[in-house]
């Protein structure tokens, strides 16, 4: 099942991946909680010449958050619990 959360949450840790070195958030704390990921995707979304990166990242329990980086700022926009893909 997929929730709407749009909510601004802390990344605690990045990790690096690939050749070109691209970020990934690693942990971020929701609700209080550390929630900590496995792996992930990234988007890179273009709209003139500003550039949100959007990301789904696996978390140990199986579910998928999808966030927003816009500059400094993260936003959990989604979550999804079990097995349906966004």
């Amino acid at each position: 099942m997929t929730h709407v959360i749009n909510q601004e949450v802390t990344v605690n840790a990045i990790y690096f991946s690939g050749q070109d070195m691209r970020t990934f958030p690693r942990e971020i704390e929701y609700h209080g909680q550390a929630v900590t990921f496995a792996n992930g995707l990234r988007y890179l979304v273009r709209k003139g010449s500003e550039a949100i990166k959007l990301f789904d990242m696996h978390a140990d329990d199986g579910d998928i958050y999808r966030l927003r980086q816009d500059g400094q700022r993260w936003t959990l926009l989604g979550l999804t619990t079990g097995t349906e893909v966004f």
